[in-house]
């Protein structure tokens, strides 16, 4: 794929002003959105979105496009995971509802710079180490692990991590608006917001750790990395307060990414035989015995994932309503 330096700068410089118009347009005056104003801005960013990946697949070809795709998706569902994570510390610092969009703006940029790195990064490493997919396909399988059988057992918000902020930092015990710093008795605090920011900076670290081998499992293009990644965030803000509730009943979605993470795992493993220059492996020759697994598997194989873990998570919770309900109202009664 052969992606120009003014194709780049013209690409980083239309995702910075989607960024700038959000937050004048949206995000400057502290409001709640509207489920109307956030489902018509939700749709328009991944009907971009799709119609950016048959951009790659007309230019540049059907292959390019379908790992775009796979890419996409697959940050998207990491993306949602992260929302989850938003809400959690949100929910622990009592954000005010309308100062919320701020918040998700602030860490969505965070995001998109903290991937940024990683993937100037990791485009460096395969370009001169091929054992790096060994590593990523490791850290891949430990990462799916994790995912599987450690999600929601902490509170970002009170962590260890903001334990130690807060013991270095003077901070204030109320919101002031949305300001960062406030100045108390002639000593100047920071802000229980300040302190929501570096939370959310701090799990966007978490998460780009995550997403970014991921999806050079699915793509070496860093081009396709990178507009994978800022089209799975923009809009994330308006999803947030699109899907709401949404978040808390998709409650096998940490199983459903595990999943995934797990088969990018053994895919980048499977690559990195193939590529195997390590002397002690093979004797530093490539094993072609297992197949690579082609990227309209993987894109299929991710797809379907996630509708399993989606449709999965709807109808058990939707199952358990009932059973609430009547222990609530019986509760109720006495």
């Amino acid at each position: 794929m052969n992606v120009t330096l003014l194709v780049w700068i013209v690409t980083i410089a239309v995702t910075i002003a989607f960024f700038v118009y959000e937050f004048y347009a949206h995000v400057r005056k502290p409001h709640e959105p509207s489920i109307g104003e956030a489902a018509r801005w939700s749709a328009f960013y991944i009907g971009l979105a799709l119609l950016f990946g048959v951009g790659i697949g007309v230019v540049s070809g059907w292959t390019y496009g379908g790992e775009y795709y796979a890419g996409y998706l697959t940050e998207k569902a990491l993306s949602i995971d992260n929302l989850f994570v938003f809400l959690i510390v949100m929910t622990g610092f009592a954000v005010p509802k309308i100062y919320q969009q701020k918040v998700l703006m602030i860490g969505i940029v965070i995001a998109l710079v903290m991937r940024g790195a990683f993937i100037a990064v990791g485009a460096a490493l395969i370009e001169n180490f091929s054992w790096i997919f060994y590593l990523f396909g490791a850290l891949l399988l430990f990462l799916a692990y994790r995912q599987a059988f450690a999600h929601g057992e902490s509170d970002p918000a009170n962590g260890r991590f903001m334990r130690l902020v807060r013991r270095f930092l003077p901070v204030s015990d109320e919101y002031d608006a949305d300001k960062l710093t406030v100045v108390r008795n002639g000593r100047r605090l920071f802000t229980p917001m300040f302190l929501v920011i570096v939370a959310i900076g701090f799990v966007d670290l978490i998460f780009a750790v995550d997403s970014i081998p991921a999806i050079y499992g699915l793509t070496e293009e860093a081009y396709i990395v990178f507009t994978a990644n800022a089209f799975a965030l923009m809009g994330l803000r308006q999803l947030y307060f699109l899907i709401g509730g949404l978040l808390e009943r998709l409650v096998y979605l940490a199983q459903g990414l595990a999943v995934i993470l797990a088969f990018i795992g053994v895919k980048l493993l499977v690559h990195a035989l193939h590529k195997n220059e390590l002397p002690f492996v093979n004797g530093g020759e490539p094993i072609t015995v297992i197949p690579e697994i082609p990227i309209w598997l993987s894109l299929l194989f991710i797809a379907a994932t996630v509708t399993v873990a989606t449709v999965a998570s709807l109808l058990k919770t939707r199952r358990q309503e009932p059973a609430i309900k009547s222990g609530s109202d019986a509760g109720a009664s006495r």
